[in-house]
């Protein structure tokens, strides 16, 4: 199983800190949608390290699926075609009120913006007409001018990421690969994103070879026990975080743990963040995230994910705490057997 590695946003960091993780073992890096732009570190390192990029994600709604072709075309060919577009929706006060962009229904609309952008690139790949008609977005004129030609490497591979059921389907009906959410729990996953990518592909004549799956996984390592504490502080204001969310309360009930939402939404809004984080106990904390010396979460990880068709590499996360590099090392070792 092979290690991808969150990408710091800050663009002019990025190359040194891509050496760093490719050094250790990392055999891709990629970003999301935070404070700096999500596709700059990218552009930053591409044909600079031996490692496949990918955005995780880039939030899709507030742009225009042409963008995001143009974008993922020229990022595939900077980084000699180890460039995966992976997109994803957001909730509505942040399209509405942060992007200032029109909100719909996130799987409707993000199985269109998956499909036109997946339309654009196979019509400047195969050189036919363009012709994509959407409920929200048509594409339907492409001049020669603004056409970039067949990509040497073939079109990237556009990724969709998804936690509930709706949007799991979608993502297995319509994109090349699905970005399973970082909080969840092994029996979420089983339960609940295995039978609903199952549906998805069977919905469209798929079989389990056309999707790749990337799991993610929210990481507290380290081999002493002042390590982990600071490790397992951070995982905790995560898990706090993301529970505090209604989106996420599916990954809660399936744990048994539905009381704990609505209790985080309420502290969050008070802003009482050590009460939420001190809701995140040590069950919890191992249930949702994975703990221990790098052999150990490695372990745990080949335990979650491993023998899923579609999956061969894992998305980890170090919130609030930046492990040794020997450490990251040492982890890209232990998986790469699983």
């Amino acid at each position: 199983m092979l290690l991808d590695l969150q990408l710091g946003g800050r663009p002019d960091q990025a190359r040194e800190r891509a050496r760093e993780l490719t050094a250790a073992g990392a055999a891709g890096l990629f970003t999301f949608e935070g404070p700096h732009h999500v596709f700059l570190p990218l552009a930053a390192v591409a044909g600079e390290v031996d490692a496949d990029l990918m955005t995780n994600v880039a939030i899709a709604m507030p742009r225009s699926p042409m963008h995001l072709a143009h974008t993922a075309w020229d990022l595939q060919l900077m980084s000699g075609g180890r460039f995966r577009l992976g997109l994803g929706s957001q909730i509505r006060p942040h399209i509405e009120k942060r992007y200032g962009a029109r909100w719909s229904p996130p799987a409707a609309r993000m199985r269109e913006i998956v499909a036109a952008v997946r339309t654009i690139l196979h019509s400047w790949q195969e050189g036919t007409r363009l012709d994509f008609r959407g409920e929200h977005t048509t594409h339907t004129l492409m001049p020669p001018t603004f056409v970039p030609g067949p990509n040497p490497h073939g079109p990237p591979p556009v990724l969709l990421g998804a936690l509930g059921p709706l949007m799991t389907r979608t993502a297995a009906e319509v994109a090349d690969g699905l970005l399973v959410m970082p909080f969840h729990s092994r029996r979420h996953f089983q339960e609940r994103t295995l039978p609903a990518i199952a549906e998805g592909l069977a919905a469209a004549g798929r079989s389990p070879g056309d999707l790749a799956v990337h799991p993610q996984a929210i990481v507290a390592m380290g081999r002493t026990e002042d390590e982990l504490a600071a490790a397992r502080a951070g995982v905790r204001g995560l898990l706090a975080f993301y529970g505090s969310t209604p989106a996420y309360r599916p990954v809660l009930d399936v744990e048994g743990w539905s009381d704990l939402q609505p209790e985080l939404n309420r502290l969050s809004k008070t802003g009482e963040v050590a009460a939420m984080t001190a809701l995140v106990d040590d069950r919890m904390l191992a249930t949702l995230a994975v703990t221990g010396t790098p052999e150990e979460c490695a372990a745990e990880i080949g335990r979650r994910f491993a023998g899923v068709a579609g999956v061969n590499r894992v998305c980890c996360y170090f919130p609030g705490y930046e492990p040794p590099l020997d450490q990251v090392a040492a982890l890209a070792a232990a998986l790469r057997p699983l």
